[in-house]
Formats: structure tokens, sequence, C-alpha cells
């Protein structure tokens, strides 16, 4: 099984690695900077050196890729700027949230997303960790709006992307509320546990989740 982490230096992507590593996983990964490539290469991925945020250094992603044919792609880089509706966002924090967690992954699909329809096993996924703080219906405070911004977008290009792939499937998944350095060490679930249950969502996955916005556990949002 061929693998592809986009974001894996720390915290989920890099749990992502180990497991799927440990599991037997072809892995390849990427990271912004040495100290990052240096944590994929012992883990035993193959590393690259990618900043989703830059435009000129994801846009050789495919590049980077020469044809493999991937089984599981994941888009987990992303960024939490802080504030709430009592005071403006400023242009370089929202910028740098949408770059990363929006744009990013715009411009990874058409890259990344073909490699996947020819997985060989003809299940081939590409997941975007999303948020359940996305959820519109769902919003009951404005802590995070930015965040919360970024990531209602990035389940609408999911959604929207996922017609022009069917030999895919195209998901946003929220990891649920994990002890990273963006969730704290008050929450609930380790990034192993958070980790673990994505991975059995994601090999659980059927053709009507095309599309969908799905917890770490499998259950759909029911509102977005």
């Amino acid at each position: 099984m061929k693998v592809l982490v986009i974001g894996a230096s720390r915290g989920i992507g890099l749990e992502f690695v180990s497991q799927y590593v440990a599991e037997g996983a072809d892995v390849i990964a990427t990271a912004r900077d040495d100290e990052g490539l240096q944590r994929l290469k012992a883990l035993g991925a193959k590393a690259l050196r990618l900043d989703v945020a830059q435009p000129a250094s994801i846009s050789g992603l495919a590049w980077l890729l020469d044809g493999e044919e991937i089984d599981i792609a994941l888009y987990v880089a992303g960024v939490f700027p802080q504030g709430d509706a009592l005071t403006p966002p400023t242009r370089e924090a929202f910028d740098h949230a949408m770059h990363t967690n929006v744009l990013g992954a715009m411009q990874a699909i058409p890259q990344v997303a073909p490699l996947v329809e020819a997985a060989r096993s003809g299940r081939g996924c590409f997941a975007f960790i999303s948020s359940a703080m996305a959820q519109i219906a769902g919003a009951s405070t404005s802590r995070g709006w930015v965040y919360r911004a970024s990531k209602a977008a990035l389940n609408m290009v999911v959604a929207s992307a996922q017609h022009d792939y069917p030999k895919a499937t195209l998901v946003a998944i929220s990891p649920g509320w994990v002890q990273t350095d963006m969730g704290g060490q008050d929450a609930p679930l380790t990034v192993a546990q958070s980790v673990t249950g994505m991975r059995a969502t994601l090999a659980a996955l059927k053709p009507e989740h095309r599309g969908a916005f799905l917890n770490y556990d499998g259950v759909p949002f029911k509102s977005w």
C-alpha cells in the first residue's frame, strides 16, 4: 500500500506516518524544514520538502511524486490563528490560514487526485483534515473564527472537487479534539487514538462517502 501524508512533521501527520509505516505501508511524507524531514526519515518514510503555504513550493508536488500510484493521500497541513469576532483579524493571519488550510489543498488536488484514481486497489482515497469547528450549525462561539472559516471552505473544496475525480473517494475528516499543540493537553483524545480511528474510517469508506464530512470515528456530520 502506498500512502502520501502532506504536512507530516509533527502531531497528527507524524502519527499517520508512524502507524502506516508500522503496518508495512510504503509512505511518502512532506515537511517544511530539515528537522521535520529528519523525523520522517527516522521513521522509514520517503521525505519530501514541501511548504503548502508557498504556491511555488506546492506547485511542484506532481513532479516530486513522479507518477506514483497512491492508495491513501492525506492533507494534514493546517494552522490555527487565535482570535474572535471582537477583533478583526490581521491580513497576514487571514492570508496565512487561507493559504495553508485552503489554497494549499486546492493546489494539491489536481496534482494528487489523479494518482489516487490510479491506485491499483481501485479504492484510492484522498482525505483532508478538517474540524468539527467548521460546522456552521454548531458554531456556539466565535473563537478561532478565521480557522472555522478556513475549514468550512476546505469542506466545500472537497465536496465540489469530488465530482471531477469519480474514481477516487475524497473526504473531509475531523480528527476530534486531540492532544496536540493546537488542541492542548486537556483534549480527550491522544494523537494515537485519533489517528487509529481515522485510519479505520478511511479503510471502511464506501461510494456513498464521496465528498462527505466525517468525524474521526466515521460518523457523518449531519449539518455543515
